[in-house]
């Protein structure tokens, strides 16, 4: 088969709903190229070195590829695609250049390439993640790992949005602990907490690929029993009594569902949210506190920011 690769120069800010639009309009695989990959320090846990070709990577932003199979209907998905890019303006995201570009290519090319991007990475004191593929040993005795098939690449773990998520989770996650993950994607955030001791973790997406996906990795990670994933829109209709609630997701969507968050939580709970660029700090840190909130971190990784709020005992 002969597939489309799509190429979007965009802005970190722009990845997630981007490639939400893309998955909506079937695209199998993501590549993500970010200009400041090439400025990270590579080294994996084995001490190997990513070697990166920056011919490969913008001058600055990011290139979001997309491959979409070479049908009859492909002119009209890319202009629908097009449209829904261009419409995320209305909600104030920054797209950068926004520039799109089509070319084609083998089955077998878009296949693996994405794969040399996705090595074992330690993203926290205790937990590692490493794609399914990969042969990986734990390095410590108490190292938590977590085993990912990024699949329609909701996520590999390593964004900073991510990071910054997993690392709150391990710092105020209590075993036995009711979790849920609103936006789940991939569902490492679930998985996450679930191996961090969270008895109960539910997993909820409005899109069903995403849903599929966090199932997928569930069991991949033997945890099935303890991850309910269910599409759902943010927190509608849901009657779960959570001890914590994480959410890796955009600030204007974290803006709108802080009542419900404060209605599910238990007093003395804590409400994660990431996914927030700097520009939108301020406003998440107001609704929160607005709604009763207490703000007790704000943590920052490169452009991206996570906020720990805790519902007061009463």
């Amino acid at each position: 088969m002969k597939w489309s690769e799509l190429c979007i120069h965009t802005t970190n800010e722009a990845i997630e709903p981007i490639s939400n639009i893309l998955h909506e309009n079937g695209a199998s695989g993501l590549v993500i190229e970010d200009a400041l990959d090439l400025e990270r320090e590579h080294t994996s846990i084995y001490g190997e070195i990513y070697e990166l070709n920056p011919e490969e990577y913008p001058e600055e932003g990011v290139y979001i590829k997309a491959y979409l199979p070479i049908n009859s209907f492909l002119g009209e998905t890319v202009e629908e695609i097009k449209q829904a890019i261009n419409n995320l303006m209305l909600y104030d995201i920054d797209l950068g250049r926004n520039q799109i570009t089509l070319s084609e290519v083998h089955e077998e090319e878009w296949a693996t390439a994405w794969k040399k991007y996705y090595k074992p990475v330690k993203i926290s004191k205790r937990i590692t993640i490493t794609p399914t593929w990969e042969d990986y040993q734990p390095v410590d005795t108490d190292e938590i790992i977590i085993e990912l098939d990024p699949g329609m690449a909701f996520g590999t773990g390593t964004h900073p949005t991510t990071v910054l998520s997993i690392q709150a989770l391990e710092q105020f996650l209590h075993k036995n602990d009711t979790v849920i993950d609103v936006g789940s994607g991939s569902g490492v955030l679930s998985i996450a907490a679930a191996l961090l001791g969270a008895t109960r973790v539910y997993a909820y997406d409005l899109d069903d690929v995403a849903v599929k996906s966090t199932v997928l990795n569930a069991k991949l990670n033997q945890l099935e029993e303890k991850i309910i994933a269910k599409q759902n829109n943010l927190l509608d209709h849901v009657k779960v009594e959570a001890d914590l609630i994480v959410s890796n997701i955009l600030a204007e969507v974290i803006v709108r569902f802080i009542e419900e968050a404060w209605e599910r939580l238990k007093f003395g709970g804590y409400f994660i949210t990431s996914g927030i660029t700097q520009s939108k700090k301020q406003l998440v840190k107001e609704h929160l506190e607005q709604q009763g909130f207490e703000i007790i971190q704000v943590n920052e990784l490169e452009d991206w920011v996570s906020i720990v709020a805790l519902k007061p005992n009463q």
